[in-house]
């Protein structure tokens, strides 16, 4: 549990690989907390696949307790099949984050390298360099996971828009009554 500080859960969806990973931020300061990888078994009809990511995804979220959950979008593939594949993973991801009532952000995946390295086409190599800079050297266990510490980071780096942006909204509407 976080010492004042908000725990905030990345995801990197997949159906081979979800990466995940939980920060603790406290203001501008972050500090790892935990990621990992959920790998579903290949053979496996896709809906055991699910179930696989969503139990495992279910058991992270009861040991660790994030506040909030942010996640990379899906995005449109050449390959029309897995972006059917990837769409059901998010899916499964949004209704796991639901069944524990964990509210979800999704971030486009320029956004979240734009917000972690500064260039939003920048390689997975880049964004994973720049976790461990900004994260005092962890790297994640895999790409999957140093890509979900980055959503992560880059939630913590929003949030503080959204919410002024949320207040001002709510402001304006006291205002135009």
């Amino acid at each position: 549990m976080a010492e004042g500080g908000l725990l905030l859960l990345g995801l990197d969806p997949g159906l081979q690989a979800t990466g995940w990973g939980v920060i603790e931020a406290q203001g501008t300061r972050l500090r790892h907390v935990s990621d990992g990888t959920i790998r579903s078994k290949r053979g496996k009809d896709i809906s055991a696949r699910l179930l696989e990511i969503s139990g495992a995804l279910r058991e992270i979220l009861e040991r660790l307790r994030p506040n909030e959950i942010a996640m990379e979008s899906s995005f449109f593939h050449l390959d029309a099949n897995a972006a059917l594949k990837l769409g059901k993973v998010c899916g499964v991801c949004l209704l796991t984050a639901g069944e524990a009532g964990v509210p979800v952000r999704e971030y486009a995946p320029n956004l979240v390298k734009s917000s972690v390295v500064g260039y939003g086409h920048a390689d997975k190599q880049q964004v994973r360099h720049m976790v461990a800079r900004l994260l005092a050297g962890v790297a994640g266990d895999s790409e999957h996971a140093s890509d979900a510490l980055a959503v992560a980071i880059c939630h913590a780096q929003h949030r503080p828009l959204e919410r002024a942006k949320k207040a001002a909204r709510a402001a304006m509407s006291t205002v135009a009554r």
